[in-house]
């Protein structure tokens, strides 16, 4: 994660959504860097990127915010330097896990799902 991704974080962290507009405001980067950086973070899974209201014709606008289960993690991360976030599919994760079988927990006795997974720290 470099100084872009900290400082747009940084500024979503409250989980307030927000317009481009607005945040390209806020972050003080240009409108190229600031999209690039966004479409980054809503890939991995730190910003929710969502349809807003409009008032008339015309292109949608988006809103941004920092997803509310990823909220704590993003403080911490902000707030420790040597705290990096990293962003795993739970497809790729599943694979990794002792107790899974072929989509299936043995330790849980049900389908392998990233609510009732024991090797996610919560």
């Amino acid at each position: 994660m470099d100084f872009f991704d900290e400082r747009v974080l940084a500024t979503l962290k409250d989980g307030k959504p927000r317009g481009f507009t607005v945040l390209l405001d806020e972050v003080g980067f240009t409108h190229n860097t600031l999209q690039q950086h966004l479409k980054g973070l809503v890939a991995k899974g730190f910003v929710v990127r969502e349809k807003a209201a409009a008032n008339g014709f015309g292109r949608p606008r988006f809103a941004y915010h920092v997803t509310s289960r990823t909220t704590k993690q993003v403080a911490a991360a902000l707030e420790d330097s040597t705290v990096e976030l990293v962003a795993i599919p739970f497809s790729r994760l599943r694979h990794v896990c002792r107790f899974e079988k072929g989509g299936y927990c043995k330790e849980t006795r049900k389908n392998c799902e990233p609510q009732i997974c024991l090797q996610i720290r919560k």
